[in-house]
């Protein structure tokens, strides 16, 4: 099933989580959300790092605690996106303003594994965020989000 996803990027004023190679993030999908820490990124051909998320009944509440802790939004993104399940990893087909990307979540061989099966290899791995990935195609700063209709 298509899910429209909104995502909001948190960082303090000078910086910190991103001068650690470290995002928190707050997701909103269906009413409900997940705020998410990820650690810097591992040394690997793909892109590895802890990740600690857990299940936000009330978003907008949970924006607000992030805020009185010091913490602001500095990017935001959507994009649509649809699971499926494979032994041992989650394929997700996004759709986002500045294309359509598919993300193999699991563990290092299952990726591997999978990814073999779809006919890539780690060389042909997109290994940026999607904020870079947008500021690259974009050729500047702002929130990636889709034009208003």
């Amino acid at each position: 099933m298509l899910e429209r996803e909104v995502k909001l990027r948190f960082d303090t004023e000078d910086g910190r989580l991103r001068q650690r190679g470290c995002a928190l993030r707050l997701r909103h999908e269906n009413g409900t959300g997940v705020v998410t820490f990820k650690g810097p990124v591992l040394s690997s051909a793909m892109k590895l790092r802890p990740e600690f998320e857990t299940a936000v009944a009330e978003p907008d509440s949970m924006r607000t605690v992030l805020e009185e802790l010091g913490y602001r939004p500095w990017f935001t993104y959507e994009k649509y996106r649809e699971e499926y399940s494979l032994p041992g990893v989650i394929v997700a087909i996004d759709e986002t303003p500045i294309g359509t990307f598919v993300e193999v979540e699991g563990g290092e061989d299952e990726i591997l594994a999978v990814t073999r099966q779809l006919g890539r290899t780690p060389d042909q791995f997109v290994l940026g965020s999607y904020r870079t990935l947008f500021v690259e195609s974009a050729g500047r700063g702002g929130d990636m989000v889709f034009e208003a209709k």
